[in-house]
């Protein structure tokens, strides 16, 4: 009889390791942007299906609020957090999450996604209840990983990220017990928030990143820098969210109008100067300066609509959430797999095709509204953040399950 080797691991448990040394699991922007590509694919697929009748909806969260949720704390949060944890191991030096940690971190989320089509017929709201916790542990899980890895190295100019995050979280979890309480208003009010709150990491990731990679990528001396503009607009921004959410939910007396107003006035002054032609030659560059020249436009939208009814706010919004968020995610994750798997900053014609609907869809579904009808408007800028982020998949998904060219693990 063979003996038993009690130090022999258990097949199950061989399997879990060799999948967790998979090139998915290396850093997190691999599952993170994967999964971030995909469910912005799938979900406004099907969003697209029940705006044109071909899919209908029976859950206990109305399907407005999931498709707003799965966006901003589900695509829009999953897609942060796979930056700022690659980035923090080029800040700090220190690891990051991989392997196994980030293997059931991504399936935490991903099971987040899954828990709202959960029904139980002998538990009300289970699907609610089950997202929730399962949307704490995620973002509890990914705030201590930066945490530790900012502490370690007492990176305390990167602080401030740690603090947005810590805001996105309590949104999210302030937004789904809203809607938990059947509170939709209220609810809408919060994922609204949240939305500025993405611009403000926005406007400090690009205050970082659009003079580098403009510099790098025209082969220009020197960077632009406007410290002074990008301090003003850090503070400002924070002003103009806490009025805005008092304006929401406590007290719609308090308009923040005029603080959105200056603060988009400043993202509109630094688009200038930081902008240069050339960058028309390059997808990687126009791609990003447009998406944030889209920020200043609809934060100045945003602040109009307080003022008059010819500006919609949620058409103002949608400038900003297709138009700065999705095209500067769809931009930043091309280059980061690309410059994190050791690829050269090439990238295939279609890409740019990609950037390009994306940069239509924002106009077509902020601006066109009105001429084209609201529901052929949403239609059509659907079909075409759908086709982006398709051509996405095709070119990335290879990226970022395969190793790094140069040999290195990462």
């Amino acid at each position: 009889m063979r003996p038993i080797n009690l130090t022999e691991p258990m097949p199950a448990r061989v399997a879990i390791h060799q999948v967790s040394q998979w090139p998915l699991w290396m850093l997190a922007f691999r599952p993170f942007f994967l999964g971030g590509g995909l469910l912005a694919f799938l979900s406004v697929g099907y969003w697209l299906l029940i705006l044109t009748g071909h899919a209908s909806w029976h859950l206990s969260i109305p399907a407005t609020l999931w498709h707003a949720h799965e966006m901003l704390f589900g695509f829009a949060g999953v897609v942060a957090v796979g930056f700022l944890l690659t980035a923090a191991q080029t800040w700090t030096g220190v690891p990051s999450i991989s392997g196994k940690a980030l293997m059931w971190l991504t399936f935490i989320w991903l099971a987040a996604r899954l828990a709202f089509f959960v029904i139980l017929p002998d538990i009300a709201h289970f699907n609610l209840y089950a997202a929730l916790t399962l949307q704490v542990i995620w973002w509890l899980g990914a705030i201590a990983v930066l945490a530790n890895m900012l502490l370690k190295a007492n990176s305390k100019s990167n602080y401030p990220f740690l603090a947005i995050l810590a805001v996105l979280y309590g949104l999210n979890v302030l937004y789904l017990i809203l809607v938990l309480k059947q509170n939709m208003q209220l609810a809408l009010g919060v994922v609204d928030t949240a939305v500025l709150v993405i611009t403000l990491l926005v406007g400090i990731v690009a205050g970082r990143v659009l003079p580098f990679f403009t510099a790098k990528g025209l082969g220009l001396t020197a960077q632009v820098r406007t410290p002074k503009i990008d301090k003003a607009v850090m503070y400002l921004s924070i002003l103009a969210i806490t009025l805005f959410f008092i304006n929401k939910l406590f007290l719609n007396t308090i308009n923040p109008a005029l603080v959105v107003a200056t603060v988009a006035a400043l993202h509109l002054v630094r688009a200038g100067f930081w902008w240069d032609s050339k960058v028309l030659r390059v997808p990687l560059l126009w791609s990003l300066h447009f998406s944030y020249l889209a920020l200043g436009v609809g934060l100045m939208m945003v602040a109009f609509s307080f003022y008059s009814s010819a500006i919609q706010f949620k058409d103002a919004l949608h400038l900003i959430t297709i138009g700065t968020i999705g095209m500067m995610i769809l931009a930043m994750m091309t280059r980061v797999s690309h410059g994190h798997t050791g690829r050269t900053l090439a990238i295939p014609h279609y890409m740019a095709v990609a950037f390009a609907f994306l940069l239509v869809a924002a106009i077509t579904r902020s601006l066109l509204p009105f001429i084209i009808g609201p529901h052929l408007a949403w239609q059509i800028s659907a079909l075409l953040w759908l086709v982006a982020f398709s051509l996405f998949l095709i070119h990335c998904t290879p990226i970022l399950t395969r190793r790094r060219v140069d040999g290195r693990r990462g």
